[in-house]
């Protein structure tokens, strides 16, 4: 049977590991804390914008397991926040039980705390990835690793460790596995021209704040407050890793979303200045723990890869997520990772590859974002379907659109209906 191993176990990781045993191959999936999801463990948010044309394009295609997850723990549904409508916000507490179970009913061997290090090759093949447990062989790779953690690009381009859910200190630092085989890494800039983009949004425990603030998440799943004028900082939407948000709506208000937590979406706001604000005089961040003062610094050894998400200059590794680019969000990652396992499948067993056409969404964003990130511009943007420059490119070209009919007919027409479904072995 082929081996597939998929390294990273956040959403690109879950959805390359689903889609390769999908297709029918043997999958090991290492991850190198004690849960799957990564940032997915806090972020929350799917459908909104652009997103909800790209999830059922993935549903369609066979590929979309996961949206489904999510729909079935959503806390609030059809959700509209500044700069976003129709959105889902899932419950970040029963997210990640639901999609590990997903993964042992298809037979997916799971691996916590199995931090890879470095890669066995032979040429441009590889053999094996290198582990705290050892050596795990297998016929193709995916590497869905993200482009965060390693604390001294948090420190040196942001504002130190924030103590966020990628734990670096306690489980190790993301090692670019690409990077050991040789394969020179991209990096990213923010607006300010720096390397990196922080991430864009916090947590506070919603038992800290308010009741009134509280009661309006729980029946609505957005509350708005105003900051007072001389607390705004608007250039601190520069560094934003979700440009989707730089509005300044998001420097003059607080945003809260409800997932469970409340989702603040402005980064590093001084809690001494948060508690200022009526309301939220007895906040306390939740994640990251120092919100107050940094978060995670990302896009960091992105790899060139192809648009079947295969890694130029690598016979058998596949990337996804941000991994492949500089993509911000869950439903980028979860269908950039199914294409990536998918095609390792395809690649261990001698089959071609796989393009997405550029007629559905997906196809189209995979394609445009390969080809922006071979140029200084466009290392410079960020690409996601819920806003900024690739959604404009959306409605441009006549992608977006929520009349699921109309998806469901436009992948068929791209000969891609339940695709991901059928085994290819």
């Amino acid at each position: 049977m082929v081996r597939i191993v998929v390294v990273g176990g956040g959403w690109a990781g879950v959805a390359a590991a689903l889609a390769a045993a999908k297709a029918g191959a043997e999958v090991t999936l290492l991850e190198r804390t004690d849960s799957l999801l990564g940032t997915g463990l806090v972020g929350g948010i799917m459908r909104n914008e652009g997103r909800f044309t790209a999830a059922e394009e993935a549903i369609a295609m066979g590929g979309g397991d996961f949206f489904k997850v999510a729909d079935s723990v959503a806390r609030h549904t059809n959700v509209n926040f500044p700069g976003h409508s129709h959105a889902t916000l899932y419950d970040v507490a029963k997210i990640e039980p639901a999609v590990r179970r997903v993964l042992l009913e298809r037979g997916v061997r799971i691996l916590f705390q199995t931090r890879a290090t470095d890669v066995v090759r032979t040429g441009q093949h590889l053999e094996a990835i290198v582990t705290n447990r050892g050596q795990i062989e297998g016929d193709a790779f995916v590497e869905a690793t993200g482009s965060a953690g390693m604390p001294a690009n948090c420190t040196r381009y942001g504002n130190g460790c924030a103590m966020c859910i990628l734990r670096c200190y306690t489980f190790g630092s993301r090692v670019s596995l690409t990077d050991k085989a040789g394969i020179k890494g991209l990096t990213g800039r923010n607006k300010k021209g720096t390397p990196g983009s922080m991430s864009g949004s916090c947590k506070l425990l919603k038992e800290s704040l308010d009741p009134a603030i509280v009661e309006q998440l729980n029946q609505t799943g957005v509350a708005i407050v105003p900051i007072p004028v001389e607390m705004q900082k608007k250039d601190a939407l520069l560094l934003k890793a979700c440009q989707q948000y730089a509005l300044p709506e998001y420097a003059e208000n607080i945003i809260l979303l409800d997932t469970g937590h409340a989702k603040m979406m402005t980064s590093y706001f001084p809690l001494d200045k948060l508690r200022q604000i009526p309301g939220f005089e007895n906040a306390r961040y939740e994640d990251p723990y120092s919100g107050g003062i940094g978060n995670s610094v990302r896009y960091f050894d992105m790899a060139p890869r192809e648009n079947t998400m295969k890694v130029i200059g690598l016979e058998n590794m596949f990337v996804g997520g941000e991994k492949a680019g500089p993509f911000v969000g869950h439903t980028e990652a979860i269908v950039t990772g199914t294409l990536a396992g998918h095609n390792a499948v395809r690649q261990a067993a001698g089959l071609p590859l796989l393009e997405i056409p550029t007629s559905l969404a997906i196809g189209d964003a995979i394609a445009y974002v390969g080809e922006q990130m071979r140029t200084e511009e466009g290392l410079g943007q960020k690409y996601t379907f819920s806003g900024s420059v690739y959604l404009q490119r959306m409605k441009e070209l006549g992608l977006y659109t929520t009349d699921i009919d109309q998806i469901r007919d436009r992948v068929r027409q791209a000969g891609m209906l339940d695709y991901f479904s059928r085994p290819v072995l």
